[in-house]
């Protein structure tokens, strides 16, 4: 079963499994100064929300570097893709903003056994997902 599903790719054990999964939300209010008396402020909507997966993949255990490369094909497109959990929940729709990893524990012909990741998602808005789709 995925633990969850960004576009195609699916975060589970046979491929690439997170062990924490940290979400920011954001919201703007614009401000106007006023005299004599603090700023007037004004909800303005909703800013950046972002989530970040992190987790450490077995080389043993995982496709950790192959699914990897594959996020960064996926980053590169630039495209915006849907983020669902497993248990069907749809968070909206993000890009890769960023992708780090770390190898340790290496085999003797370099390979790495450990790789630690991080990957930070972006929630993009409804205007992004209609100019990305022509």
């Amino acid at each position: 079963m995925p633990m969850m599903t960004l576009g195609t790719f699916v975060f589970a054990l046979p491929t690439l499994a997170y062990e924490k999964l940290a979400r920011s939300n954001e919201w703007r209010h614009a401000s106007s100064e006023r005299v004599g008396v603090r700023a007037a402020h004004q909800y303005v909507g909703p800013g950046e929300e972002t989530i970040e997966l992190t987790g450490t993949a077995m080389q043993e255990l995982t496709g950790g570097e192959v699914s990897l490369n594959t996020l960064r094909d996926l980053a590169e497109d630039g495209r915006p893709l849907p983020l669902v959990d497993g248990r069907g929940y749809v968070y909206g729709a993000y890009v890769i903003k960023s992708l780090s990893e770390g190898k340790t524990l290496f085999f003797p012909d370099g390979a790495a056994r450990q790789i630690e990741f991080g990957i930070s998602l972006l929630r993009v808005d409804e205007t992004s997902l209609q100019q990305h789709a022509s």
